[in-house]
């Protein structure tokens, strides 16, 4: 069929599958997005406030999915508004599909349309080539066909990433005779299946484990592999540490789960994961947040610790702790071919042989309860961070998606917010900007409209994309904004205090005058954006306005005031930041850490 390429896109992309697309219109792309209304090729498009929320809203959809979302900008700043989103994209592995205009192929190279020409011509994708998986420039609308199968092929298969197609002006309104090629046809069959002799020797090694534990990351959760991992903790008696993008591979009311491993992580998280004599890792990368920088015996313990290394990248077996047994796979299948190979007789007796351990983690977890317990049931006000997230538990469905932002709030979700069930916890756990959990969790509700969405936010995050309150307004998106408002950035207040024993930068207070705390009325802000919003001082007031948003149609903002003092998360780990020379005090207590670390 003769097709312009702003309709070979549009078509090839509705034909995919792709059900939305997100993004702000501009000079140089205005004739591809004219093709979303075209017959055969139409595809709702949201258009946004900030082109780095396209990118975000996209990231949120297939994290709740595991389905590709597009996202669109015009050429120059628009598309170099991206780059957060799409870096984000890339380090948590999620597919996202951005395409973008660029000057017409016959005028590149002579500084038309923003474009960026001093060290190459049309100098963007080599941006772009750092944080997607591949990125593609179009030439002629003949070529675009291939480039779209291709871009989904990559985006999707082996460790999934975002992709970044550019297309020219030009192209975009040129018409050629094309086939849309069906994408069935262009992808592979089935997943990547591990070398038996590796599941043999990870079976080998777990029938001889006294101290079981499985580390659940990211991959764990995009493999669908929650089931089979659940399985096989249960079958051997393994106890259950998680990452932050490794949240919701096991539900927390299983007696086996013992929170979070790393500087963030729970005290029994880190204690039993680091006295394990065999660590099964699916799909974690060991980042320092997660390994408590390599501060050896404090989140993990190698060697002694065997280690059975899963992942779909070979990549990453190996890359950071030498392995025992290291198993390129598919998480889901890699655990199905395990469990299969352990009888559940075999089983038993391994968890009769282990009540010593099974004894330790009832321990170590009722110490963590004991710690954490009462910044959870605090009714002192300003709230602890802990407090509203009792609450809204309380009140969200099981199934209830909570979209979390960076900093404090992040951290005490992850200790204090429990979930049940996989894609039910989404947040950036790598790159982790400020402003993705809003425009994150919209995307996460379009993609789940019979699941209630929550995004859980700082106020400093929620600040970067307070305009896409217009978005959710304008679009009837009916997320629930929780913002904890500490009147800062306290995360960050936190940290140059212990390391430096002062702060600077990271409280939002009226320096003109005396000193004190400034906050911009948050609620009532969402309310002239026109949703409706409250703004909660009071204990009382807590659950009642949590439901009232929940029970809401249209989209809603709940405003807690947390203290800035007792808002975070308890820090249980080790996280490497240096002290200046100068302060000694700091520097002293850092070296005995620093000394722990190793890097293999």
């Amino acid at each position: 069929m003769k097709l312009t390429g702003g309709q070979v896109v549009a078509k090839a992309l509705k034909d995919y599958g792709v059900e939305y697309v997100a993004g702000v219109p501009g000079h140089g792309i205005w004739a591809l997005f004219d093709a979303f209304l075209q017959e055969g090729s139409e595809i709702p498009f949201i258009q946004v406030m900030h082109e780095q929320s396209a990118v975000h809203m996209a990231d949120g959809y297939f994290r709740a999915s595991g389905k590709p979302m597009a996202c669109s900008t015009s050429v120059g700043p628009g598309a170099a508004n991206t780059i957060i989103g799409l870096a984000t994209a890339y380090c948590d592995s999620t597919a996202v599909f951005y395409v973008s205009g660029s000057p017409q192929t016959y005028m590149q190279g002579h500084g038309t349309m923003q474009e960026l020409e001093r060290q190459q011509d049309n100098a963007f994708p080599r941006i772009t080539e750092q944080v997607t998986k591949r990125a593609w420039q179009a030439q002629s609308t003949t070529a675009l066909p291939t480039i779209m199968h291709r871009a989904f092929n990559e985006m999707l298969t082996g460790r999934p990433g975002p992709v970044h197609v550019e297309v020219p002006m030009d192209v975009q309104v040129e018409a050629a005779d094309v086939t849309i090629h069906p994408l069935e046809k262009r992808m592979p069959l089935g997943v990547a299946h591990p070398d038996p002799r590796a599941i043999q020797a990870a079976v080998d090694l777990l029938l001889g484990a006294r101290r079981p534990v499985i580390v659940a990351g990211g991959g764990a959760i995009t493999a669908n592999a929650s089931a089979e991992l659940t399985a096989l903790a249960e079958r051997i008696g393994a106890a259950v540490s998680i990452t932050w993008n490794g949240k919701g591979a096991i539900a927390e009311d299983n007696e086996l789960f013992i929170g979070a491993v790393g500087q963030t992580g729970t005290t029994c998280g880190n204690k039993i994961t680091a006295s394990a004599d065999v660590v099964i890792s699916v799909g974690c990368r060991f980042t320092d947040w997660s390994a408590s920088s390599y501060a050896k015996g404090v989140s993990f313990s190698f060697p002694p610790s065997k280690l059975i290394h899963i992942d779909l990248d070979p990549r990453e077996i190996g890359k950071t702790y030498p392995t025992e047994v290291g198993i390129v796979s598919d998480a889901k299948i890699a655990l199905e071919q395990i469990l299969a190979a352990i009888p559940a007789e075999d089983g038993q007796k391994l968890r009769a042989r282990n009540a010593d351990f099974h004894a330790d983690v009832a321990q170590a977890k009722a110490d963590w309860r004991a710690l954490v317990e009462p910044r959870e049931s605090s009714r002192e006000t300003p709230f602890t961070s802990q407090r509203p997230l009792v609450a809204l538990r309380k009140v969200l469905p099981r199934d209830g998606i909570v979209v979390v932002g960076s900093g404090n709030t992040q951290g005490s979700v992850k200790q204090s917010f429990p979930v049940y069930l996989p894609r039910t916890h989404l947040t950036s756990g790598s790159y982790s900007p400020m402003g993705w959990a809003v425009p994150a969790a919209m995307g996460a509700k379009l993609a789940c409209p019979d699941q209630k969405v929550v995004a859980i936010v700082g106020d400093g995050d929620f600040m970067m994309s307070l305009p896409e309150m217009g978005t959710a307004v304008m679009n009837g998106i009916n997320v629930v904004f929780l913002v904890l408002n500490n009147q800062g950035y306290m995360s960050i207040r936190g940290g140059q205090r212990k390391f430096m024993g002062r702060h600077v930068a990271s409280e939002f207070n009226r320096h003109a005058g005396n000193g004190e705390p400034y906050s911009a009325d948050i609620a009532a802000s969402a309310r002239a954006f026109g949703l409706e919003a409250w703004k909660v001082e009071k204990d009382d007031d807590l659950e009642r306005a949590l439901q009232a948003a929940l029970d809401t149609e249209g989209p809603t903002l709940v405003e807690v005031i947390v203290s800035r003092d007792a808002a975070g998360p308890f820090a249980t780990g080790w996280w490497d930041f240096p002290s200046p020379a100068y302060y000694e005090k700091e520097q002293e207590a850092y070296a005995e850490m620093r000394a722990k670390e190793q890097m293999f």
